[in-house]
């Protein structure tokens, strides 16, 4: 039995948590945690902290994971520079699942961009577009800011220079060094992302769409149970699916 807290619990992603767990006879909820509530006097109970709330939260989360001797699982985006370094910092103490996305379909899809990117090559350019609901706060997604990452390493280039947030206005003609990314916002689109590979003649494109969020809680699940009783470090979804 993996013993599980969730942080965050009173969240949509925290609630769904809290749905799909009842599927998983191996997992037990031993505790619900969001703001006003003291995790520190609930984390002994647990093997595991599932994170799901604000990027600022996340590093004391962290910390205290750390005191404890407690796996962590974080499902937060939009961390800055500094919270990132400061939950990096603990990966020598205790063992860390820190993914954008948890869904299985879209760690294929980054397994699929990398795979496309390196097949096509240099003269197909490459545009990234995310789509979410009107409440979401971060843009782009985690989940597309990974999938930039993936193509600006396999193209060899520096992703903060090749960048292009949207066009407006007399841009020029487009680089043969840059990467486009557009992030749409409305309703209740739980999530989309499309890679666009576009050449002279042809163009390929890989589109992932979540209809619901079960699909994202049931990964983080799944990545708690299996981190638990791995070496101290940080691991992807990658990890956990056994594709790397």
């Amino acid at each position: 039995m993996t013993n599980v807290i969730i942080n965050g619990s009173r969240g949509r992603m925290g609630q769904t948590l809290l749905a799909c767990a009842a599927r998983f006879p191996e997992i037990q909820i031993v505790g619900q945690v969001d703001q006003g509530d003291d995790l520190r006097s609930l984390i002994p109970r647990c093997d595991v902290v599932i994170e799901f709330s604000f990027p600022s939260v996340t590093p004391a989360v962290a910390a205290l994971c750390v005191e404890h001797k407690k796996a962590l699982v974080i499902g937060t985006t939009g961390h800055s520079e500094a919270e990132q370094s400061q939950i990096r910092a603990c990966r020598s103490h205790v063992p860390i699942v820190w993914a954008s996305n948890y869904s299985v379909g879209v760690n294929a899809l980054f397994w699929l961009t990398r795979k496309a990117a390196q097949m096509l090559g240099p003269s197909f350019d490459l545009e990234v577009v995310e789509m979410h609901h009107r409440l979401k706060k971060d843009a782009p997604s985690g989940t597309a800011t990974t999938l930039l990452e993936i193509l600006a390493e396999t193209r060899k280039l520096q992703l903060k220079q090749a960048l292009r947030h949207g066009r407006h206005g007399l841009t020029g003609e487009r680089t043969d060094h840059e990467i486009g990314m557009h992030a749409l916002r409305g309703g209740d689109v739980v999530g989309d992302h499309t890679v666009i590979f576009a050449a002279n003649g042809e163009r390929l494109e890989l589109t992932h769409k979540a209809s619901s969020r079960e699909t994202f809680a049931d990964g983080a699940l799944r990545a708690a149970r299996w981190v638990v009783g791995q070496k101290p470090g940080i691991y992807n979804m990658q990890a956990v699916l056994g594709l790397t």
